[in-house]
C-alpha cells in the first residue's frame, strides 16, 4: 500500500494489528477483573473459532478439489464427510444454517454434476 494510505493499521500486511494473539505477547488488558476476565475468554473463544472455521473450510475444499479431479466415488465420499463438518460448524455458531444449507446444496449440485 501507497505511504500516504488512509488506513495506517492496513499498511502493515492483513491482520497486523491481531499479530500479538499469535505470538503470545500479552495484551493490555484494563484494570477491573471483569474486564480481563472476558479478554481471556475472547482469547479462547477466537482460537475456537478460527480451528473450527478451519476444518469447515478444509471440508469445502475437499469436495471441491475431488469434484475437480473428476473422481465421482471420491467427490461423494468426500460429500458426505463434509456434511456433519458443516452441521457442527453451525452447532458452535460459527455460521449460519442458512449459509450451511447452502453450502451443502450447492456441493451436492457440484457432485450431481458429474453423475449427468
Amino acid at each position: 500500500m501507497p505511504a500516504d494510505c488512509a488506513f495506517p493499521l492496513a499498511s502493515g500486511g492483513p491482520h497486523r494489528q491481531n499479530s500479538r494473539l499469535f505470538f503470545g505477547v500479552p495484551l493490555p488488558v484494563a484494570n477491573i477483573k471483569s474486564a480481563e476476565k472476558r479478554a481471556r475468554q475472547t482469547v479462547k473463544r477466537r482460537a475456537r473459532n478460527v480451528a473450527a472455521r478451519s476444518k469447515l473450510r478444509t471440508a469445502i475444499k475437499s469436495v471441491v478439489a475431488a469434484v475437480n479431479a473428476g473422481d465421482k466415488k471420491e467427490a461423494a465420499a468426500k460429500l458426505k464427510e463434509a456434511g456433519p463438518v458443516i452441521d457442527s460448524a453451525v452447532n458452535k455458531g460459527v455460521i449460519h444454517r442458512n449459509k450451511a444449507s447452502r453450502h451443502k446444496s450447492h456441493l451436492n449440485a457440484r457432485v450431481k454434476e458429474m453423475s449427468a
